[in-house]
């Protein structure tokens, strides 16, 4: 299993980021197919109230690195990828590693 791990850093208004990301971008990304598997994780602060490093996390869950691949490289895929700029204003970080 592949894992494409899509960490967003604290965006510059985060009312503005939600009401992107609900109403714009995940419906872009929900046309993307190939995955097993997908989670959305909102981050909370610690205990003490620490703010945690990153906004929001999506995964992806795909059966080999050649799905992924086919995935991303659909138009779908980079309608998706494309689309990051244009609510992420904290940045955006990815990552495929390889699920044990």
């Amino acid at each position: 299993m592949i894992k494409l791990t899509v960490l967003y850093k604290h965006p510059t208004d985060t009312k503005a980021f939600e009401n992107y990301y609900a109403n714009t971008h995940l419906p872009i990304a929900s046309k993307m197919t190939g995955h097993e598997k997908l989670e959305l994780t909102k981050f909370l602060n610690a205990p003490d109230s620490t703010k945690p490093d990153y906004y929001r996390m999506a995964e992806f869950w795909y059966k080999s690195a050649e799905a992924l691949q086919k995935a991303m490289d659909s138009p779908e895929g980079q309608a998706t990828s494309g689309d990051l700029a244009n609510f992420a204003t904290g940045g955006v970080t990815l990552l495929v590693g390889t699920i044990e």
